[in-house]
């Protein structure tokens, strides 16, 4: 039977079965997996915020290291979710052919595709709530109100998890990868607000950088670690979320083309 690969996905809980699965491979290296994340975002808040920011005076009124943090957070979940979804989701998906085993069960690849989307955001909340716990031992943010970053973590890993999706949909072989981050992940960074204000960037700039999802994470997280509630809350999060569905929807599409070939 010919399958329409544009049909709309059909949601079921038979994706966490599949999520449990990553889960009980992954916790048997559960330590060097979470310090591996935890330890590239952290130096560079350390090391950029101590030493960069001891030469720069506030930034919106908060020191150069609390500023950091939040884009800190932002960095460390997106990361986190996008080599998941690309490098372990490709090796389950070509390498070790796990989804071919998993077809040949009454479990869709609208599924597997959820699952991994899932599993990848699972393995970025951890991240973000690492690096959100480095920031209360440092006292960077004393507000009730930095809880929000927990959700917002997960939502962000959602995103970028879909969007890594997308990328190994695509990808002939693991080198493809480096394009994403070359092109996409890095640009990012240095774009929407994680070590800099968006304001400080040439109008053009600002333009892309209005789009581009990791900005609309920034604009979330900064204000809550402050204490304060976003401006745009509701416009941010539609933003995240939108990034998501339209990432699994794609992929999905791009999946089932490639599967059927």
């Amino acid at each position: 039977m010919k399958v329409n690969i544009f049909a709309l996905p059909q949601f079921s809980l038979r994706f966490f079965p599949i999520w449990r699965r990553n889960y009980m491979v992954w916790k048997k290296m559960a330590g060097p997996s979470i310090l591996g994340h935890l330890a590239d975002p952290v130096i560079y808040m350390l090391g950029l915020g101590y030493g960069l920011g001891g030469m720069l005076p506030e930034i919106s009124g908060m020191s150069y290291i609390a500023f950091l943090s939040a884009g800190t957070v932002c960095y460390s979940t997106m990361n986190s979710a996008s080599f998941e979804a690309l490098y372990s989701g490709f090796a389950r998906m070509h390498e070790q052919r796990t989804w071919e085993a998993i077809l040949n069960t009454p479990i869709t690849l609208d599924d597997i595709v959820l699952s991994e989307i899932f599993w990848a955001a699972s393995k970025s909340l951890l991240s973000g709530v690492a690096v959100l716990l480095v920031i209360w031992m440092l006292g960077l943010s004393h507000s009730l109100m930095s809880l929000w970053i927990i959700p917002l973590a997960l939502l962000v890993g959602l995103c970028f998890a879909a969007m890594g999706l997308i990328v190994t949909a695509l990808a002939p072989g693991y080198e493809f990868f480096m394009y994403y981050f070359t092109l996409v992940i890095t640009p990012m960074t240095l774009l929407c607000g994680v070590f800099f204000p968006v304001d400080q960037l040439p109008s053009m700039l600002q333009a892309v950088s209005s789009i581009l999802p990791l900005t609309h994470a920034v604009n979330l997280a900064r204000p809550l670690l402050a204490g304060v509630v976003p401006v745009n809350i509701l416009a941010d999060m539609a933003v995240l979320a939108a990034y998501a569905l339209l990432g699994y929807y794609v992929s999905l599409v791009l999946f089932r083309k490639r599967l059927a070939q």
